[in-house]
């Protein structure tokens, strides 16, 4: 007998559960150093405008393949196919499922870090400490090994109670908590002395980087990231949506949601490095060593570190429940596995692997082959299954809304054409 499928209670909870997926690391870390690096203010706008003219899009057709076929990714795209007389398509599915499996393995690891600093940051450790030293005992081989444990260990353990009970409710409570801190951080931070070039540099564009292709190249890319675009998390979210949920109007509430809580991170983060004379290109070290040198440095820095780092591990925990559920899907729906089985078998194997790769260099090679090479795949591959394999007449009987006729040719051509185009680049590291 096949387990019983769960489902969201709510239009609510499900635009919570996906804007958590999506206000992950990629918001709070990625973001932030993207904004830094590529010109501030003029990054923003770019980035805005390609989650307004693809990413809502991207949301739409994997909610809507999702719910559509009441399955994740390897039955979707089996079932897909079979509307053309192949058999082949649950193992194109397949892609995206070890895609985000791939990422969940990566990811665990950058939570358990982040657990790290947040009991840093309470017990005041994090605070006395020497912050290269601090990140450097964590980053080694197996230096992490008790945080990583935990940090699997709370995430399975929510998953377990299953969608409406575990990651609906986990979400209620942990993404309105995100926006409340970073808000109080925000408003401390603008407290801040010297501000002001940290506040320019958000607000004044620098057009000049409009002519850098590179620059157009990682706003797509981090517009994809940021709202979990990947043909797998978003899929099995949309699999568990009842039929009278709105999907146009969940998708632009995802993806507003999404990008206030990344502006919310670049506001926090950028106008901070900037007066205390921390570089905001820092990359990938930017929360984990800049960031905590600013805490050091500022009045009530502790009570802030404690907010900053809890609002994060929050961010954390529900995209890595995003991660993890797509696995978990598939085992209860290919195996007929119940749910308890299903999580334990995926957070097993989460924390079995990526125990051996808690090293920096070895996370971020992993985390670097699978978001380049596979992700971008099963994004492109869950556009093309939607559009062209099931085609734009079953979309549109689907999300039964009214949208203009200009749009079947806009996601058929525009859209699927620069997922495509994202996995060339990715493939000849043009990103």
């Amino acid at each position: 007998m096949a387990p019983e499928r769960g489902t969201f209670n709510s239009r609510f909870g499900f635009i919570l559960a996906c804007v958590g997926s999506a206000v992950g690391i990629g918001n709070v870390w990625l973001f932030p150093w993207r904004v830094g690096e590529f010109g501030g203010a003029i990054f923003l706008i770019q980035y805005f405008i390609l989650v307004l003219l693809l990413g809502v899009v991207g949301l739409m057709g994997e909610f809507t393949l999702g719910r559509l076929t009441k399955s994740g990714p390897i039955s979707a795209f089996e079932k897909a196919f079979k509307t053309r007389n192949k058999d082949w398509g649950g193992w194109i599915g397949a892609i995206p499922m070890f895609g985000a499996l791939g990422i969940a393995i990566g990811y665990a690891v950058v939570v358990g870090w982040i657990l790290r600093y947040t009991w840093g940051s309470i017990d005041g450790s994090m605070m006395n400490s020497n912050i290269e030293a601090y990140f450097g005992e964590i980053i080694g081989e197996f230096g992490s090994v008790k945080w990583h444990i935990l940090a699997v260990s709370m995430t399975t353990g929510i998953l377990t109670f299953g969608v409406s009970n575990g990651i609906e409710k986990a979400n209620k409570v942990m993404m309105p908590l995100f926006y409340v801190l970073f808000v109080i951080l925000l408003i401390r931070v603008l407290t801040l002395p010297n501000i002001g070039e940290g506040i320019a540099y958000l607000l004044v564009p620098k057009w000049e980087v409009l002519q850098n292709p590179r620059a157009w190249a990682i706003a797509l890319g981090q517009a994809f990231f940021s709202l979990s675009l990947a043909g797998s998390g978003m899929v099995v979210y949309g699999s568990y949506l009842d039929k009278d949920v709105n999907i146009v109007s969940a998708s632009l509430q995802t993806a507003l949601y999404s990008s206030i809580g990344a502006l919310l991170c670049a506001f926090v983060v950028i106008p901070a490095v900037f007066s205390y004379n921390v570089d905001p290109t820092a990359g990938p070290p930017l929360i984990f060593l800049a960031l905590p040198l600013v805490f050091q440095q500022m009045p009530f820095g502790q009570l802030f570190a404690v907010l900053f780092f809890t609002s994060v591990l929050f961010a954390a925990v529900t995209s890595l429940m995003n991660l993890m559920e797509c696995p978990i899907e598939a085992l209860q729906d290919r195996f007929k596995l119940p749910r308890i089985p299903a999580v334990l078998i995926v957070g097993g194997f989460v924390l079995g692997v990526g125990v051996f790769i808690e090293s920096a260099d070895k996370v971020g090679a992993w985390m670097d082959f699978v978001s380049i090479y596979i992700v971008p795949i099963g994004a492109s591959m869950a556009a093309i299954v939607m559009f062209w394999i099931f085609g734009i007449k079953v979309f549109r009987e689907e999300i039964a809304q009214a949208l203009p006729l200009w749009f079947d040719h806009y996601a058929k051509y525009a859209f699927v054409g620069i997922t495509i185009m994202i996995v060339i680049l990715s493939f000849t590291k043009s990103l």
